[in-house]
């Protein structure tokens, strides 16, 4: 087992090799990059809280949704 020296939980099995990084190290270059091109991503759907009468009521909504942001983005590339 493996032990988290941050929170102490217990992994029975850890895949991969990456490490988080130092504490108190700021994050780098890229991964400064990688946060703010993920910060500047819209999903196009409406803040709010949305009730609907049947799960085809937020399939359509969420189709038009994501239409209105693929046309968006090939309009502007």
């Amino acid at each position: 087992m493996v032990r988290d020296p941050l929170t102490g939980e217990e992994f029975v099995r850890v895949v991969g090799t990456r490490a988080p990084p130092p504490l108190g190290e700021p994050p780098s270059a890229r991964a400064r990059e990688a946060l703010a091109a993920m910060a500047m991503y819209r999903t196009r759907a409406p803040k709010g809280v949305f009730l609907y009468r049947c799960h085809a009521e937020m399939e359509a909504d969420r189709l038009r949704w994501t239409v209105e942001a693929m046309v968006e983005r090939a309009r502007h590339g």
